[in-house]
């Protein structure tokens, strides 16, 4: 059985391309059996709470973090496809 759970690199996103997801470092997710994690993409950074599916396919979170130095936090889901990609969802709330 295949698992959500480690490091993903993120290599697509629907509303921004490479030049800004990657600017910093490789954008990536990292989840841990526990729920917990963080990610980054472009000028975005959060730690992340949520809960893995039983099957360890899917994973629903909170999270807080930063938006070009602004406060940040959020919501999302991600679900195994297959392997070696995911599919998700992710929502955040600007504080400036």
């Amino acid at each position: 059985m295949e698992s959500i759970i480690g490091k993903w690199r993120i290599t697509e996103m629907e509303l921004w391309n490479s030049d800004y997801f990657d600017m910093e470092v490789p954008a990536y997710i990292n989840i841990n059996a526990d729920g917990s994690g963080e990610f980054q993409f472009g000028l975005v950074y959060g730690r992340m709470s949520g809960k893995v599916s039983k099957s360890g396919e899917d994973f629903s979170f909170r999270w807080d973090g930063s938006n070009e130095c602004d406060e940040a936090f959020g919501s999302g889901w991600l679900q195994l496809k297959d392997k070696n990609s995911l599919d998700g969802h992710y929502v955040y709330v600007l504080i400036s």
